[in-house]
């Protein structure tokens, strides 16, 4: 989509196809192939039970015949922004000198999409290499608003990702994030600010704060990227993108009384049942 041999500068194509600049830079991160294959390996135990910590991957990779040590089961558990899912004192780490905010939603009744979205970053492993990707979701309809494809866990991708959901739906009234660097940061509670947004962080020991988004990344990982290998960061940014495409139109939900987001979110009548 973006040439960097073309006559117009690469910023002025971005600007055209309604693309962050950031974008045409995108390379896979980089790890040995022997890493790249354990944190392959990491990312489906860990995704089969959430609640598994270093201990239990390492005991489970020991199983499947890998030798490998603790300390380097939580370093690349780490660097995948992996973290096991029960009650603990921090849910993630926010930055030194960010600010944390309350969690409004325990006694907020959300009875409508628009009213609350919510945001947080999954690890997507590649035939060479791995990407980060941001979703934003809609808390009432779990409809995927906006999404964000980046080879770093820094805060830029999930602040665009933000601000599309907002340029493109409106601004909620709440913003649910879990206490990550990247959701701490200015950059992206000043974004929400700059809104009207009121900011709502999970709290200490409450995983199932953010419940939608873990879900949603579970349907991901096992319908769409542990089917495939990506060669390329087009080729995932395309099977990503038809992915959550499929998820807001097609794929119905029980908990939405088998409806997809879509129906949901633009409050479609259902469908009379079959007599």
């Amino acid at each position: 989509m973006i040439a960097r041999t073309h006559r117009l500068p690469v910023i002025r194509q971005c600007k055209l196809v309604e693309l962050s600049r950031s974008t045409a830079y995108y390379s896979p991160g980089q790890e040995s192939e022997e890493n790249l294959a354990v944190m392959k390996e990491i990312d489906r135990l860990y995704m089969e039970r959430p609640t598994s910590g270093s201990r239990t991957i390492k005991s489970k990779l020991q199983a499947k015949g890998v030798c490998i040590a603790r300390s380097r089961v939580v370093r690349l558990m780490r660097f995948m922004g992996l973290r096991a899912i029960y009650p603990k004192r921090r849910t993630s780490s926010p930055g030194e000198g960010h600010k944390i905010y309350p969690y409004l939603l325990r006694t907020l009744k959300v009875t409508r999409p628009g009213q609350v979205y919510a945001a947080d970053i999954t690890y997507i492993p590649m035939a060479k290499g791995f990407l980060y990707l941001a979703a934003v979701i809609d808390w009432h309809s779990r409809k995927v608003l906006a999404h964000r494809l980046s080879n770093t866990m820094d805060a830029a991708f999930c602040v665009e990702a933000a601000e599309e959901a907002i340029v493109r739906y409106g601004a909620p009234e709440v913003f649910n994030t879990d206490q990550g660097a990247q959701f701490t940061s200015e950059a992206f509670t000043g974004a929400l600010k700059a809104h009207g947004v009121r900011i709502s962080m999970d709290g200490k020991g409450r995983w199932l704060d953010n419940a939608y988004v873990e879900r949603l990344w579970r349907s991901f990982k096992q319908e769409e990227v542990y089917r495939r290998a990506y060669d390329t960061v087009a080729e995932a940014r395309k099977g990503i993108a038809d992915y959550l495409r499929y998820f807001n139109e097609e794929r119905p939900h029980q908990g939405l009384d088998n409806r997809t987001p879509d129906d949901v979110f633009y409050k479609r009548k259902p469908l009379p049942k079959a007599a």
